[in-house]
């Protein structure tokens, strides 16, 4: 005997995805994990990008975060009364990295 634990989202998820293929939540998940066993290369590919990706992305979350540091020494400069020209748009494209880089990280970890 085989018992699986899932929380309540990986519940609804698995057992739509059974709905779909007009299966049992058992027995989607058994065929599942068959076809997977059976294809050790392209799961463990599977498996192995989605952490390198989620990996790269939290790299790409320090930098920015870094990135921020430095924009708070430019503030600290502005303050002073000195302002560059660019830093607006600099600001800008910062922030819109920032919340791409945090939504694509959200959307990997809730695919988990």
């Amino acid at each position: 005997m085989c018992y699986v634990r899932l929380n309540d989202a990986e519940k609804v998820a698995l057992t739509a995805a059974a709905a779909a293929t007009r299966a049992s939540l058992p027995a989607f998940l058994a065929r599942s994990a068959l076809a997977a066993a059976h294809d050790l290369d392209n799961t463990a590919a599977a498996i192995a990008g989605r952490r390198e990706t989620v990996s790269e992305l939290f790299a790409a979350r320090r930098h920015l975060s870094r990135v921020g540091n430095n924009l708070n020494q430019v503030a600290k400069v502005i303050n002073s009364g000195a302002w560059p020209a660019e830093i607006g748009v600099v600001l800008a494209a910062t922030k819109r990295a920032v919340q791409r880089v945090d939504q694509t990280v959200e959307q990997l970890i809730a695919q988990c």
